[in-house]
Protein backbone atom coordinates (compact mmCIF):
# COMPACT_ATOMS: atom_id res chain seq x y z
CA UNK A 1 0.00 0.00 0.00
CA UNK A 2 1.16 3.51 -1.13
CA UNK A 3 2.05 5.49 1.77
CA UNK A 4 0.61 8.92 3.03
CA UNK A 5 2.78 11.93 1.97
CA UNK A 6 4.07 12.95 5.25
CA UNK A 7 4.83 9.36 5.91
CA UNK A 8 6.80 8.82 2.66
CA UNK A 9 8.65 12.00 3.44
CA UNK A 10 9.69 10.68 6.53
CA UNK A 11 11.08 7.18 5.33
CA UNK A 12 12.50 8.77 2.75
CA UNK A 13 14.92 10.58 4.93
CA UNK A 14 15.36 7.36 6.97
CA UNK A 15 16.53 5.89 3.76
CA UNK A 16 19.17 8.47 2.59
CA UNK A 17 20.37 8.23 6.21
CA UNK A 18 21.06 4.84 5.90
CA UNK A 19 22.36 5.08 2.37
CA UNK A 20 24.87 7.60 2.92
CA UNK A 21 25.85 5.38 6.29
CA UNK A 22 26.70 2.86 3.20
CA UNK A 23 28.40 5.00 0.90
CA UNK A 24 30.85 6.66 3.48
CA UNK A 25 31.83 3.08 3.90
CA UNK A 26 31.97 1.63 0.61
CA UNK A 27 33.61 5.06 -0.24
CA UNK A 28 36.42 4.32 2.57
CA UNK A 29 37.04 1.32 0.78
CA UNK A 30 37.52 2.61 -2.78
CA UNK A 31 34.61 0.81 -4.57
CA UNK A 32 33.07 4.26 -5.52
CA UNK A 33 35.88 6.28 -7.24
CA UNK A 34 35.04 9.88 -8.83
CA UNK A 35 31.63 10.19 -7.79
CA UNK A 36 30.45 6.79 -8.97
CA UNK A 37 28.17 4.12 -8.43
CA UNK A 38 24.33 4.74 -7.25
CA UNK A 39 22.34 2.75 -4.21
CA UNK A 40 18.90 3.02 -3.71
CA UNK A 41 16.13 1.18 -1.45
CA UNK A 42 12.58 0.95 -1.70
CA UNK A 43 10.45 3.10 -0.29
CA UNK A 44 6.48 1.16 -0.45
CA UNK A 45 5.07 -0.88 -3.53
CA UNK A 46 5.51 2.09 -5.80
CA UNK A 47 8.25 4.17 -4.87
CA UNK A 48 12.13 3.67 -4.50
CA UNK A 49 14.74 6.43 -3.02
CA UNK A 50 17.79 6.73 -5.05
CA UNK A 51 21.09 8.80 -4.98
CA UNK A 52 21.04 12.01 -6.84
CA UNK A 53 23.32 11.96 -10.03
CA UNK A 54 27.14 13.24 -9.80
CA UNK A 55 27.35 13.24 -5.81
CA UNK A 56 30.18 12.18 -3.72
CA UNK A 57 29.07 8.92 -2.29
CA UNK A 58 31.59 9.19 0.17
CA UNK A 59 30.10 12.39 1.39
CA UNK A 60 26.25 11.95 1.06
CA UNK A 61 23.60 13.30 3.25
CA UNK A 62 19.72 12.57 3.22
CA UNK A 63 19.41 15.15 0.98
CA UNK A 64 21.50 13.61 -1.98
CA UNK A 65 18.94 10.94 -1.87
CA UNK A 66 15.53 11.70 -3.80
CA UNK A 67 12.67 9.73 -4.23
CA UNK A 68 11.20 8.37 -7.91
CA UNK A 69 8.07 6.13 -8.48
CA UNK A 70 8.49 2.98 -10.00
CA UNK A 71 7.15 4.56 -13.27
CA UNK A 72 10.59 6.52 -13.41
CA UNK A 73 8.57 9.69 -12.06
CA UNK A 74 10.30 11.82 -9.52
CA UNK A 75 8.26 12.92 -6.71
CA UNK A 76 8.37 16.29 -5.62
CA UNK A 77 12.08 16.70 -6.67
CA UNK A 78 13.78 18.71 -9.72
CA UNK A 79 17.13 16.93 -9.07
CA UNK A 80 18.38 14.54 -11.38
CA UNK A 81 18.45 11.32 -10.53
CA UNK A 82 21.53 8.79 -11.68
CA UNK A 83 21.23 7.96 -15.11
CA UNK A 84 21.47 4.54 -14.54
CA UNK A 85 18.37 4.81 -12.15
CA UNK A 86 16.47 2.47 -14.68
CA UNK A 87 18.48 -0.63 -14.00
CA UNK A 88 17.22 -0.40 -10.27
CA UNK A 89 14.29 0.53 -11.11
CA UNK A 90 13.93 -2.84 -13.40
CA UNK A 91 15.04 -5.12 -10.11
CA UNK A 92 12.46 -3.72 -8.37
CA UNK A 93 9.34 -3.52 -10.82
CA UNK A 94 10.48 -7.71 -11.40
CA UNK A 95 11.29 -8.55 -7.55
CA UNK A 96 9.09 -6.90 -5.07
CA UNK A 97 11.02 -8.76 -2.23
CA UNK A 98 14.28 -6.31 -3.15
CA UNK A 99 14.57 -3.57 -0.80
CA UNK A 100 18.19 -2.47 -1.53
CA UNK A 101 20.27 -2.12 -4.47
CA UNK A 102 24.31 -1.47 -4.71
CA UNK A 103 25.95 -0.54 -7.75
CA UNK A 104 29.88 -0.38 -7.11
CA UNK A 105 33.14 0.42 -8.64
CA UNK A 106 35.94 -1.47 -7.16
CA UNK A 107 38.96 -2.31 -9.05
CA UNK A 108 38.65 -5.89 -8.60
CA UNK A 109 35.08 -5.82 -10.33
CA UNK A 110 36.10 -3.53 -12.92
CA UNK A 111 39.15 -5.90 -14.01
CA UNK A 112 37.17 -9.50 -13.76
CA UNK A 113 33.84 -7.45 -15.79
CA UNK A 114 36.93 -7.34 -18.76
CA UNK A 115 38.37 -10.34 -18.20
CA UNK A 116 35.58 -12.63 -17.73
CA UNK A 117 33.82 -10.33 -20.39
CA UNK A 118 34.53 -13.37 -23.39
CA UNK A 119 32.77 -15.70 -21.15
CA UNK A 120 29.68 -13.18 -20.68
CA UNK A 121 30.02 -14.98 -17.09
CA UNK A 122 31.97 -15.58 -13.65
CA UNK A 123 30.91 -18.83 -12.33
CA UNK A 124 31.50 -19.44 -9.10
CA UNK A 125 31.61 -22.58 -7.64
CA UNK A 126 33.96 -24.54 -4.54
CA UNK A 127 33.92 -21.33 -2.72
CA UNK A 128 32.47 -21.63 1.15
CA UNK A 129 31.63 -17.83 1.14
CA UNK A 130 29.14 -18.23 -1.64
CA UNK A 131 27.00 -19.30 1.33
CA UNK A 132 26.62 -15.47 2.50
CA UNK A 133 24.23 -15.17 -0.14
CA UNK A 134 20.64 -15.43 0.22
CA UNK A 135 19.46 -18.95 -0.96
CA UNK A 136 23.01 -20.72 -1.36
CA UNK A 137 23.48 -23.76 1.58
CA UNK A 138 26.86 -25.26 -0.21
CA UNK A 139 29.85 -24.69 -1.62
CA UNK A 140 29.44 -27.14 -4.15
CA UNK A 141 26.21 -25.21 -5.75
CA UNK A 142 27.62 -22.88 -8.60
CA UNK A 143 26.65 -19.42 -8.58
CA UNK A 144 26.68 -17.33 -11.84
CA UNK A 145 27.50 -13.91 -11.69
CA UNK A 146 26.59 -12.78 -15.38
CA UNK A 147 28.60 -10.04 -17.47
CA UNK A 148 26.50 -7.83 -19.97
CA UNK A 149 28.68 -5.66 -22.20
CA UNK A 150 28.33 -1.92 -21.58
CA UNK A 151 26.14 0.53 -23.37
CA UNK A 152 25.52 4.58 -22.78
CA UNK A 153 21.96 3.39 -23.22
CA UNK A 154 20.75 1.96 -20.24
CA UNK A 155 17.64 -0.01 -22.03
CA UNK A 156 20.31 -2.22 -23.81
CA UNK A 157 21.51 -3.52 -20.44
CA UNK A 158 18.45 -3.71 -19.79
CA UNK A 159 17.40 -5.95 -22.28
CA UNK A 160 20.02 -8.02 -21.01
CA UNK A 161 18.64 -8.59 -17.91
CA UNK A 162 15.68 -9.09 -18.85
CA UNK A 163 16.60 -12.12 -21.23
CA UNK A 164 18.92 -13.09 -18.17
CA UNK A 165 15.73 -13.39 -15.70
CA UNK A 166 13.06 -14.72 -18.61
CA UNK A 167 15.67 -17.47 -18.91
CA UNK A 168 14.67 -18.52 -15.18
CA UNK A 169 18.30 -18.22 -14.42
CA UNK A 170 19.29 -17.65 -10.96
CA UNK A 171 20.12 -13.98 -10.56
CA UNK A 172 21.86 -12.05 -7.36
CA UNK A 173 23.97 -9.73 -8.89
CA UNK A 174 25.55 -8.57 -12.38
CA UNK A 175 28.69 -7.38 -14.05
CA UNK A 176 28.70 -4.42 -16.46
CA UNK A 177 31.95 -4.97 -18.99
CA UNK A 178 34.39 -2.24 -18.03
CA UNK A 179 31.86 -1.00 -15.00
CA UNK A 180 31.06 -2.47 -12.10
CA UNK A 181 28.76 -4.75 -10.13
CA UNK A 182 25.38 -4.84 -9.10
CA UNK A 183 23.86 -6.51 -6.51
CA UNK A 184 20.65 -6.23 -4.05
CA UNK A 185 19.02 -7.90 -0.94
CA UNK A 186 15.45 -7.26 0.44
CA UNK A 187 17.09 -4.80 2.75
CA UNK A 188 20.34 -2.75 3.53
CA UNK A 189 22.01 -5.18 5.49
CA UNK A 190 21.29 -8.33 2.91
CA UNK A 191 22.72 -6.21 0.19
CA UNK A 192 25.86 -5.07 1.73
CA UNK A 193 26.13 -8.94 3.12
CA UNK A 194 25.87 -9.76 -0.88
CA UNK A 195 28.19 -7.03 -1.97
CA UNK A 196 31.10 -7.84 0.32
CA UNK A 197 30.56 -11.54 -0.27
CA UNK A 198 30.78 -11.08 -4.37
CA UNK A 199 33.81 -8.82 -4.14
CA UNK A 200 35.50 -11.31 -1.85
CA UNK A 201 34.64 -14.16 -4.42
CA UNK A 202 35.73 -12.07 -7.52
CA UNK A 203 39.17 -11.55 -5.70
CA UNK A 204 39.79 -15.17 -5.63
CA UNK A 205 38.69 -15.77 -9.01
CA UNK A 206 41.15 -12.95 -9.98
CA UNK A 207 44.11 -14.77 -7.66
CA UNK A 208 43.78 -17.74 -9.30
CA UNK A 209 43.93 -16.16 -12.94
CA UNK A 210 46.95 -14.58 -11.71
CA UNK A 211 48.66 -18.36 -10.32
CA UNK A 212 47.81 -19.78 -13.24
CA UNK A 213 44.77 -22.01 -11.69
CA UNK A 214 42.25 -20.63 -14.10
CA UNK A 215 43.09 -20.94 -18.19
Amino acid sequence: MPLAPSELAARLHACGEEIARAGSDLAARGWTPATSGNFSMRLDADTIAVTVSGRDKGALSAADVMAIRLDGLPVDSNARPSAETNLHLQLYRRSPETGAILHTHSPNQTVASRLFAKDGVVALQGWELQKALTGYTSHEARLDVPVFPNSQDMADIERKVAAWLDDSKPLHGYLIEGHGLYTWGRDMPEARRHLEALEFLLVCELDLKRLGAIP
